[in-house]
């Protein structure tokens, strides 16, 4: 009789606090009345609440919500993937005027169907957001694109406020954890954005729970750093289905803090680890100074506006 597999049980530091308001109710009914996918929702993300309700940040997963790899980590579906709507741009644009959203992050399914793998789609998707929302900032992350350097000039030149693509895990279980990825074209993406664009942050996330080691978190932080890596977040692996990775083991937060100090004391400009962490928490917090500055100068102006349409109202 075969052995029943052992499941780790999860620990109760864990547990999400749900905050659903009205500002959370609100945006989902915009992305559903815009047939708009986010990432917070199809990857299961714990901290969808927090972002929605209180920091007004939102994750949009552009390019439909049918993937073209089958990553053993992922919860978003796999498949054969839909035609493009050439009108998501102003979409997911128009929404992140009506939400007043200031930080937006765009990400995407993997399309290795598409030549560019969807690159014009995400520039046209950043033109449209710093058009109708100057006061947004936009971190954009997408998958790999092949390694077509050609498809990062595209995107780049959409003038994004920070570029994330992330690494996922240590060097030693891309191979099991990722679909079609490698490490080092990873790698080689980051540091081909800093020569396209040496003033855009570069940001990558690691998730730990898959059977890595402390040794090879650290090394994969040097990895990151020698391809000029600006911000990392570390999380922890959650199991989003039975068909997926299981989860090895659960980190302490004492365990995530000592990660962060590392990665600070070793040059990361930025690095956010907790249980809860993913690829795009507190993304408002780790714009640079033009991106904040532009920004603020923004808000002041709309604010200053607003002044002013009062002061003829009460005239």
């Amino acid at each position: 009789m075969a052995k029943k597999e052992e499941h780790v049980r999860k620990p109760d530091w864990l547990k999400i606090d749900i905050k659903t308001n009205k500002s959370y109710n609100r945006l989902k009914k915009i992305m559903r009345e815009r047939n708009l996918h986010t990432v917070c929702e199809e990857a299961k993300c714990p901290n969808i609440h927090e972002c929605w309700s209180e920091r007004k940040t939102a994750t949009f997963m552009i390019l439909g919500d049918t993937c073209t790899r089958g990553c053993r980590f992922c919860a978003v579906k796999t498949g054969l993937p839909n035609e493009l709507d050439l009108q998501e741009p102003e979409k997911v644009a128009e929404s992140v005027e009506l939400m007043e959203l200031k930080h937006a992050v765009v990400t995407a399914v993997a399309r290795d169907d598409l030549n560019d793998g969807g690159a014009q789609v995400f520039a046209e998707t950043v033109e449209a957001i710093h058009r109708r929302q100057p006061g947004c900032t936009v971190e954009v992350l997408p998958s790999d694109m092949k390694g077509d350097y050609d498809s990062l000039y595209t995107l780049m030149n959409a003038g994004p406020d920070i570029f994330n693509h992330n690494i996922e895990t240590v060097r030693r279980l891309t191979p099991r954890v990722r679909s079609k990825a490698t490490y080092d074209r990873s790698l080689q993406l980051l540091k081909r954005v800093k020569e396209i664009a040496p003033n855009t942050p570069t940001k990558s996330s690691l998730m730990v729970g898959l059977g890595e080691t402390k040794e090879e978190i650290i090394q994969a932080m040097d990895d990151l750093l020698a391809h000029d890596v600006d911000i990392m977040t570390i999380g922890q692996y959650l199991q989003p289905t039975k068909k997926h990775l299981k989860v090895e083991r659960y980190y302490h937060p004492d365990e995530f803090e000592e990660l962060r100090q590392i990665a600070m004391e070793k040059g990361f400009q930025h690095c956010q680890a907790g249980p809860l962490v993913r690829s795009s928490y507190h993304a408002d917090e780790q714009v640079n100074e033009t991106s904040l500055q532009r920004r603020i100068k923004y808000m002041k102006g709309y604010e200053e506006s607003e002044e002013e349409k009062l002061d003829t109202l009460n005239f």
